[in-house]
């Protein structure tokens, strides 16, 4: 077995320091979210807007039902947002080149703007922790969310690494 902070000491971590990871995840969540609400109230607009808008400009040209697939949302809570943001002149919902039946959405400039926006937010909060913590948690911390993930939520995640 390894001492100190080796691998073999964390299959042993006790109820009470996996409370606490679960509990920094809600504290570290609720801050990482803070910047982005306060600019979505000028908007009148929720996370789910945030979320769309984030994945929309990830992979421009998905179709709704990759965005649903992402997001893990009903098609009927995704077209309330999708609706929002379109008459809004944020999104563009454009039909599909080989199958007609298809909506491929894009941001419009307008919606680019407030993504910049929204995600800057987050990269300065995310830059000052990484800073803090240096390369080894960094990468640690991402092997942990990537673990968590379930597997197609990791097979939709690795498809927007590919693209990075």
């Amino acid at each position: 077995m390894a001492e100190g902070g080796g691998s073999d000491s964390l299959l042993f971590l006790t109820d009470e320091q996996l409370k606490k990871g679960i509990e920094a995840m809600f504290f570290a969540y609720r801050g990482f979210t803070a910047d982005p609400d306060r600019i979505l109230e000028n908007y009148a607009y929720g996370r789910a807007h945030h979320r769309a808008i984030h994945f929309i400009n990830r992979s421009p040209e998905t179709t709704v039902n990759n965005l649903l697939s992402i997001l893990g949302v009903t098609k009927q809570s995704l077209n309330r947002v999708l609706r929002r943001l379109i008459d809004d002149g944020l999104v563009e919902s454009r039909v599909g080149k080989r199958d007609k039946r298809e909506r491929h959405l894009v941001l419009t400039p307008k919606g680019a703007a407030l993504e910049a926006e929204l995600s800057e937010a987050q990269r300065i909060r995310m830059r000052a922790a990484f800073r803090t913590v240096g390369p080894d948690a960094v990468a640690g911390f991402r092997q942990v969310l990537e673990a968590m993930m379930d597997t197609d939520m990791r097979h939709h995640f690795s498809l927007l690494k590919d693209s990075e």
